[in-house]
């Protein structure tokens, strides 16, 4: 029998030609046996290799892995210390982040390969509807943060019945944790006012700021403020804008046990972090700590937002250095949001760079801490309906957008605005012609702070014409010459990226979640009792539920809410109708 015949026979089959069989010669058994053997050991060693390069491939792609963001369950309780950094980038969208991406590669000569910091934590997506519209407010979008639950445009920390819920920063306090707030805004603004007040309408600012110091019915849950706002803090007498007389400076300094520093000289004094006193009242200006890309320029006036996190961080840590608890803070990238508004993309490029500052600054914070730590970031919704690139009227699309245009930029819509209305007020503008206005309005405002030179005739008169809209003119001119287009001077309804520090169990912000979801996460994180303090304000604000307002979005307060919310758009919209 040949062997081809004896391969298909049952006693003579061979899969594997050289596997030894008794009819072969010693010599060659063994040969064929030692080859098997190498064949073995080679398959072995690939395997241990594949999994060693699986195993670094994980390892490598999560650098916090020692930092589990994983909330508590019955098999992993909150053991041991740990601090939880929540971040959040008001109005910043995924265009947001696409244009400052590009951009950046444009003034640093980067490749296009090259990411922000931020890029690499990516996690998931948020929807950020409220309880009464499918466009939120920074005030609903912030209780979902804080609250875990939803709520009617304009409510601080208050539900759709009115009643108040205990916040993720309250509970915290509560549990023996120390807690902040960073922001470039008024500390009395919607996203911080979440986190430390209740109140029925986001535009009741001297309330805010009383609850904030610890004059509402919890008294003080916040250990540090860092921000702008002095104005709602003094009364009129003293250069505030507060509609009674009351000081809350000297309330909480002589009354309350704050700390306060009040300008660049006295956070200076901080240094950075390691000389501070808790609780510390910061307020470094009077409304809004200006846009980067004009701080830039007053660096010795007003610290910028990555300084205050670096500063935040480093003295909540040494605060909680003996505490069995760490600390939350909450930091806001404030006026993202408010470029967003204006329709500027050379405020907003700047604003989202120094908020991936910040968030590469509190990264590095967690790598190096003894204690185990997670940073959580988001966005409450995205403001303008920015998308890089335009139709120019009665043109096809061009295919592409100019970061050259933006970088060609040294001053913001704002400052521009403000310019000419100085001028508009000064003695030199009472004998000055409609020409020279125009002309100076090109030379001095349109080349020299947009860098723009080819204004048109249309646009030199709208802004003669119509000085109090000037902020957006501003920042349309500069948006045509870079081809940024916006939708919208509001909000919208885009989903939101969500990124973390990374680790093993982050599933619960994977995917695409509610931003309730991410509050719970807050919550689950800490392991504290958000309920309890809920009944506690309930008691305190003598909240009876059998007089609850039925939310149909046909209540008073509810409209008044949302009025307000369209209150603080119109500050970036003027002369628009609400």
């Amino acid at each position: 029998m040949n062997p081809e015949t004896e391969s298909l026979l049952p006693s003579g089959h061979r899969d594997d030609p050289d596997e030894p069989t008794p009819n072969d010669p010693p010599a060659v058994r063994f040969l064929q046996t030692k080859s098997r053997f190498r064949d073995i050991k080679m398959f072995i060693w690939a395997l241990l290799v594949t999994a060693l390069l699986v195993i670094t491939a994980v390892w490598t792609q999560n650098p916090h892995h020692h930092h589990d963001i994983s909330g508590p369950t019955p098999n992993n309780p909150v053991t041991g210390k740990r601090n939880l950094i929540f971040m959040v980038s008001d109005g910043m969208g995924p265009a947001s982040l696409s244009m400052t991406r590009s951009f950046r590669q444009y003034i640093k000569g980067e490749s296009f390969d090259k990411a922000l910091y931020i890029d690499h934590r990516l996690t998931g997506t948020s929807r950020t509807r409220s309880s009464n519209s499918l466009v939120t407010d920074s005030a609903a979008g912030a209780t979902a943060f804080s609250c875990a639950q939803k709520s009617y445009n304009g409510a601080i920390s208050v539900l759709p019945d009115h009643s108040p819920c205990g916040t993720i920063l309250e509970a915290a306090k509560r549990a023996g944790y120390l807690t902040g707030l960073v922001v470039t805004t008024d500390i009395t603004d919607a996203t911080p006012a979440c986190f430390s007040s209740h109140v029925q309408t986001r535009a009741e600012m001297d309330e805010i700021a009383a609850q904030q110091i610890g004059l509402g019915p919890l008294g003080r849950s916040v250990d540090l403020i860092f921000g702008g706002g002095r104005c709602h803090f003094l009364p009129t007498s003293k250069g505030g804008c507060r509609a009674d007389d009351k000081d809350l400076i000297a309330n909480a300094t002589k009354d309350l046990g704050w700390n306060y520093a009040g300008d660049r000289e006295a956070f200076d004094k901080m240094r950075r972090g390691e000389n501070v006193d808790l609780p510390m009242l910061g307020l470094f200006a009077d409304r809004d700590i200006p846009f980067e890309l004009d701080r830039r320029n007053e660096a010795t006036v007003y610290p910028s937002l990555s300084e205050m996190t670096v500063f935040a961080l480093r003295a909540l840590e040494k605060a909680s250095k003996s505490n069995e608890k760490g600390f939350f803070l909450m930091i806001e990238g404030s006026r993202i949001d408010h470029a967003g508004h204006i329709n500027d993309p050379a405020a907003q490029v700047y604003e989202v760079m120094e908020y991936d500052r910040s968030f590469q600054g509190a990264s590095e914070f967690l790598m190096i801490s003894q204690d185990e730590g997670a940073l959580v970031a988001t966005s409450d919704h995205e403001t303008g309906g920015l998308a890089t690139a335009i139709q120019e009227p009665g043109q096809l699309p061009v295919y592409n957008w100019y970061p050259a245009a933006l970088a060609a930029v040294t001053m913001s819509s704002e400052r521009l605005a403000s310019m000419l209305q100085e001028h508009i007020s000064s003695d030199e503008f009472q004998t000055q012609s409609r020409h020279d206005l125009k002309a100076w309005i090109n030379e001095t405002l349109v080349f020299g702070g947009l860098g723009v030179n080819d204004a048109t005739q249309d646009e030199l008169n709208d802004l003669v014409d119509n000085p109090d809209a000037s902020i957006n003119t501003f920042a349309a001119i500069i948006s045509l010459r870079a081809h940024i287009g916006w939708s919208t001077h509001g909000h919208t309804a885009v989903d939101v990226n969500i990124y973390t520090s990374g680790g093993a169990n982050t599933s619960a912000l994977q995917g695409d979640v509610e931003n309730t979801d991410v509050g719970k996460f807050l919550q689950d994180y800490l392991d504290v009792n958000v309920d309890d303090v809920t009944k506690d304000l309930r008691k305190a604000f003598k909240f009876d539920e059998s007089e609850a307002v039925n939310m149909e979005g046909q209540d008073d307060i509810i409209q008044k809410g949302t009025q307000a919310a369209m209150d603080a758009m119109q500050r970036w919209v003027p002369g628009l109708s609400v």
